[in-house]
C-alpha cells in the first residue's frame, strides 16, 4: 500500500505504484488537466514519473505563476522543434522565459 499526502495533510492510498497522471484523476479529471508538473518530496518531477514509495506530493496547475513558466517552457521546445522541422538550417538560441511569454 502506498500512501499519498498532500499538502493539506490528507491521504489517499493507492494498492500499487502509480503516477502523477492517476494521483490527479483519483481528485478529478478536471483538476488533472491542469496540472503541469508535481513535486514529489520536494522534488519536480513529470507527472508520468512513478511513485513507488509513501510520499508527498503538490501538484503545479497552469493557474499558478510556476505552472505557467512550465508551460512557457515547454511551448519553447515544441516551437524549436517545428521551427528546425521547417528550417533545418535555423540555428537555435538558449534563454530564459520571460514574463509575457517565451
Amino acid at each position: 500500500m502506498i500512501n499519498i499526502t498532500f499538502p493539506d495533510g490528507n491521504v489517499k492510498q493507492f494498492d500499487t505504484a502509480t503516477d502523477g497522471v492517476a494521483v490527479a484523476k483519483s481528485i478529478s479529471e478536471g483538476f488533472a488537466r491542469n496540472c503541469v508538473a508535481m513535486e514529489v518530496d520536494g522534488c519536480l518531477m513529470d507527472l508520468s514519473a512513478r511513485i513507488k514509495e509513501d510520499a508527498t506530493i503538490r501538484f503545479i496547475t497552469t493557474k499558478e505563476p510556476e505552472g505557467l513558466e512550465i508551460m512557457r517552457h515547454r511551448a519553447a521546445h515544441v516551437m524549436a522543434q517545428a521551427v528546425l522541422n521547417l528550417y533545418p538550417e535555423a540555428k537555435l538560441t538558449l534563454g530564459p522565459t520571460v514574463e509575457n511569454g517565451f
